[in-house]
């Protein structure tokens, strides 16, 4: 079973959950917890390694995947006080004020103003034109505007990495692969650890080039850079399934379960449904019906998850003599 990965990742969180109903707004930012000491990178950009932008970003993602979006959009602000044109950031800011409803609009329009009061600035432009897309994903379509802002960042600064970011995934979003992979590789040279860029380009290998194996060597290092992003473990335990290495996918699998305590994203959303395909394929029907009920308890991927568990009841799959250990 290959399960392709999805179009847009970040979508993916904010169309599994329901639009919260907090007020619009952006709240103070909570107390943000320790985060221990990140190791230093050699390359020149290593954002990752900064502590007082990894303190809010890690709350931020717990938050998140907690479904508390509105602390999780405090800390993401906080984050981006520490270092503006992190795109990571940017986008889980918009993926926190998208969750809440009107929110969007709000940060669309400080966006907005920013640009007019400071028309030269290359962050002002990046982080518009974030939630220029993230405003297509409520049913008014922007992303031409996007562009525009994007293209207005690249003019005034060629060589930094944001705006390239998000022409990337505006190219992967129109199935322009080629372009895509230009862009994300320019961000990439001006930030070797530029988190959205590894990601869309793991999935361009994976999906449109067909090289699962290239795919992984540029998101298999992402969640030592941000270890709280369960999506990236979905995404790597879809790599290695597609590598034939079963039992790492499911370990990573397991993990983006585990951080999506919330079932926001596609680790909590289809997590479960995928564990159960890849255990069906290794004749461990005990444990495939295992996953499949905890989908229907979690009440993710219902439809699909019954759909096995009725072929499995009919005897569709069949069992190995020696099923292996049960998993924990």
């Amino acid at each position: 079973m290959k399960k392709a990965l999805s179009a847009y990742s970040l979508a993916a969180f904010l169309l599994a959950a329901a639009l919260a109903s907090t007020a619009p707004g952006r709240a103070a930012p909570p107390p943000v917890p320790e985060h221990p000491s990140a190791a230093t990178s050699k390359a020149e950009r290593d954002d990752y390694a900064n502590d007082k932008f990894m303190r809010p970003l890690d709350a931020g993602l717990k938050a998140f995947y907690g479904r508390s979006f509105k602390p999780a959009q405090a800390y993401f602000e906080s984050a981006l006080n520490v270092i503006g044109d992190n795109t990571f950031a940017i986008s889980f800011l918009n993926a926190a004020a998208v969750q809440q409803e009107g929110n969007i609009d709000v940060l669309t329009n400080v966006e907005e103003d920013a640009v007019s009061g400071a028309p030269k600035n290359y962050v002002n432009h990046v982080r518009l034109g974030f939630s220029y897309m993230f405003e297509s994903l409520t049913g008014r379509d922007r992303t031409e505007d996007a562009r525009e802002e994007f293209n207005a960042a690249v003019a005034l600064n060629p060589d930094a990495q944001a705006a390239h970011v998000g022409l990337g995934i505006l190219r992967f979003n129109e199935r322009s692969t080629n372009r895509a992979k230009l862009e994300l590789l320019s961000a990439l040279k001006a930030d070797p650890n530029n988190v959205l860029a590894r990601e869309y380009l793991g999935q361009i290998y994976q999906t449109d080039l067909q090289d699962p194996q290239r795919g992984l060597s540029y998101v298999i290092d992402v969640p030592n850079l941000v270890p709280d992003y369960a999506d990236i473990q979905f995404h790597i335990g879809s790599l290695l399934h597609d590598l034939h290495e079963p039992d790492e996918a499911i370990r990573y699998l397991k993990n983006g379960i585990a951080i999506d305590t919330g079932h926001v994203g596609e680790a909590g959303q289809h997590g479960y449904t995928t564990i159960a395909r890849i255990e069906i394929e290794q004749h461990r029907l005990a444990e495939a019906q295992r996953y499949l009920n905890a989908a229907i308890a979690a009440d993710v991927d219902t439809i699909y998850a019954n759909t096995l568990l009725a072929k499995l009841k009919k005897g569709d799959y069949d069992a190995s003599p020696s099923p292996g250990p049960a998993r924990s």
